[in-house]
């Protein structure tokens, strides 16, 4: 083969798909220099093709340096942050613990308190009344002692032992009192006689006082006992309420921070599983991305290497071409253009075919059509023709599938990111519906507390008011017996005494409280022995109207203590009625509210269950995104590319298929 020919094959292979005819025309111009300006453009091409492959390799370095940056200080903080978490969950828990023993400790406290005032009130109630009965003793002592001494004093000694009801405080006195044997009996025939007694009194008078001063000196000292246990019991009291209070408020704080430190317990074993999933699949991610960077900058190293041989090739051609010396000797071998020849041979179509298959490289398919094309059988043309149909019909069949592919990857990606979003939300929206829900039980519990202890202090109450309902029926009805049977025994003592000084009148009396004889009849006046008695009628008529008045004062009191009890009663009926009916409200309530809690603690449950099944369906959903942009992302970045080159490979195709067509 000539030279000129030579050169002719050459500029059909760099020109990518330089027919033959548009050839000729080209080489009408000088040869080498179409040549040069050939391998120029090439030159500039590859360092054109260089630099933009540089920019993509800086951006994407850029994106490894920042983002395994940015992934190794997440890690970094993850893995410093998960033993401090767990340290902060371990002293959260323990310090629950603490407070949990704490409260229980304060609560008995408070029990122990409140039994000890109860306990200090009843011995203070008890000792109150004892107190109460021995003071009204001695006061009701120390008044007689006081009158028998002033009538003593006063030389009415005898108009004094009349009085029955002093003479009688007095003899009991003087039985009860601690002195000789001598002064009891002397005493006790004193207030025996009646008034013609003529007693020592200097004598006499002087136990009295004697006992008078050691009374006052006893009702002295029992109220100073009395005023002293009051002052003990007040600052007993005193400093259990304080205690109390202050037992109450610790309670109250330590249950607070009790509630407080529980769900910091629940936020620090939700961040700390979060975290711990997070530093896996940060871990992950680095270890390929890592991988992912070095990989790439080895293939940049390897591009770089080949770039820079292909320069250098292409520089030391054009620099051998451009030589003086060469360009005289072209000139001497190529002296015009005449002499190429124009006739195209089969292996020249052969090589015009090659070269526009060469525009697309890494294709395996295209290799086996070139490989074809190499073959010298008589009829390769149309096996090669009919391959080339073949592998056009194929390339649009994947492009098709590309096509087909990225509507797919594009509306799963769009459909599972809007699914994540949604389930995220969902979570969320879980997360405030439980701390919602936790606040209102919280609510439900000091509700549900509130009612019971309600219901407890309303059992007291009623129980204290039946004891108390008791006790005032207890002595009403002693009372009412001490106030008939005192009513009878006046009217006895009035019947008597009418009977002697007005006999018509005690008749009637005696009939009424069942005195009279076996007939019926009262019984008849003594026979007659001696002159006419006068009667102490008009003094004795006197005392008769006393005992009636004190008679009415007995029934009057009788009365009032009938209506008391019966008002009593009513009021004590009506507190057990309307005591019913608050504790079956309450107890309804309390039924209610704690179904309601059960209800809520349940939903809590099952809304845990769920945000629990959530976050695996987020983390599901994020696998399946994950998988899809593994799937899709090398196929929605390439995609233009992809069609670009497949559409190349056709264009090459069919300029292909026309040179072996037109060939003859």
């Amino acid at each position: 083969m000539t030279m000129a020919r030579c050169l002719v094959a050459f500029l059909i292979v760099s020109g990518n798909c330089a027919w033959a005819a548009q050839e000729t025309t080209a080489l009408r111009a000088n040869p080498i220099r179409r040549v040069v300006t050939l391998l120029q453009n090439m030159q500039k091409k590859v360092e054109e093709e260089g630099e933009k492959e540089k920019k993509l390799f800086e951006k994407f370095m850029c994106y490894c340096k920042n983002g395994l940056g940015d992934l190794r200080d997440t890690v970094d903080a993850a893995e410093a942050k998960v033993p401090k978490v767990e340290s902060g969950l371990a002293e959260a828990e323990a310090a629950k613990e603490q407070l949990d023993k704490d409260i229980g400790e304060l609560k008995g406290g408070a029990g122990d308190a409140k039994a000890t005032i109860a306990k200090a009130k009843g011995i203070r109630e008890k000792e109150a009344a004892a107190f109460a009965t021995d003071s009204a003793d001695k006061k009701t002592n120390i008044a007689a002692l006081k009158k028998a001494i002033a009538a003593i004093e006063a030389g009415a000694a005898g108009k004094f032992l009349q009085t029955s009801t002093s003479a009688a405080t007095l003899q009991q006195l003087v039985i009860n009192m601690d002195m000789s044997s001598s002064d009891r009996d002397m005493l006790t025939s004193f207030l025996s006689q009646g008034a013609g007694y003529a007693p020592q009194s200097g004598e006499v008078l002087g136990m009295l006082k004697q006992m008078l001063e050691t009374m006052e000196k006893e009702l002295n000292e029992i109220t100073a006992a009395e005023e002293k246990a009051i002052k003990d019991f007040e600052a007993l009291i005193a400093a259990k309420e304080k205690e109390l209070n202050a037992n109450t408020g610790a309670m109250e704080a330590k249950i607070e921070r009790a509630a407080e430190v529980g769900l910091e317990i629940v936020e620090m074993k939700e961040d700390l599983d979060d975290t711990q999933k997070a530093l896996i699949e940060d871990k992950k991610f680095l270890a390929e991305l890592e991988k992912d960077c070095g990989t790439k900058e080895e293939e940049w190293n390897e591009r770089c290497k080949i770039r820079a041989e292909e320069l250098l090739a292409i520089g030391d051609t054009i620099k051998i071409l451009n030589d003086d010396d060469a360009l005289d000797l072209f000139k001497k071998t190529l002296p015009s253009p005449s002499l190429l020849q124009t006739q195209v041979t089969s292996a020249e179509v052969r090589q015009q075919a090659l070269a526009a298959l060469r525009v697309s490289k890494g294709d395996a398919r295209l290799d086996f059509i070139a490989l074809a094309l190499r073959s010298k059988a008589p009829a390769v043309f149309e096996k090669v023709i009919g391959m080339i149909d073949d592998m056009v019909v194929l390339l649009q069949e994947e492009q098709v599938q590309d096509d087909e592919k990225k509507k797919y990857c594009e509306a799963e990606l769009d459909k599972t990111e809007d699914e994540k979003k949604s389930l995220e939300r969902k979570v969320d929206d879980l997360y405030k519906a439980q701390e919602e829900g936790k606040d209102t039980l919280a609510t439900l519990g000091e509700e549900i507390e509130a009612l019971a202890d309600g219901i407890k202090a309303l059992d007291k109450q009623v129980a204290e008011a039946t004891e108390n309902r008791k006790e005032e029926n207890t002595e009403y009805k002693e009372e009412m017996g001490a106030n008939v049977a005192a009513k009878k025994l006046m009217e006895m003592a009035k019947s008597r005494l009418a009977k002697f000084y007005s006999p018509k009148s005690a008749a009637a009396s005696f009939a009424s409280i069942s005195l009279h004889g076996a007939d019926g009849a009262a019984p008849p006046p003594p026979p007659e022995t001696w002159g006419a008695y006068k009667k102490q009628t008009e003094e004795a008529g006197g005392i008769l109207g006393m005992m009636q008045m004190m008679i009415a004062d007995l029934e009057k009191e009788i009365t009032e203590s009938k209506t008391e009890e019966k008002n009593a009663q009513e009021e004590y009926e009506t507190l057990i009625a309307d005591s019913g009916e608050k504790r079956r409200m309450d107890s309804k309530s309390l039924s209610d509210k704690e179904s309601a809690k059960a209800d809520l603690e349940k939903a809590l449950q099952q809304m845990a269950k769920e945000e629990k099944t959530t976050k695996f369906e987020v983390m599901a959903t994020a696998e399946t995104l994950k998988d899809l942009h593994l799937e899709c992302d090398w196929l929605l970045n390439n995609f233009e590319a992809r069609k670009e080159a497949r559409s190349g490979e056709i264009d090459a195709l069919k300029k292909a298929k026309a040179v072996l067509s037109g060939a003859d």
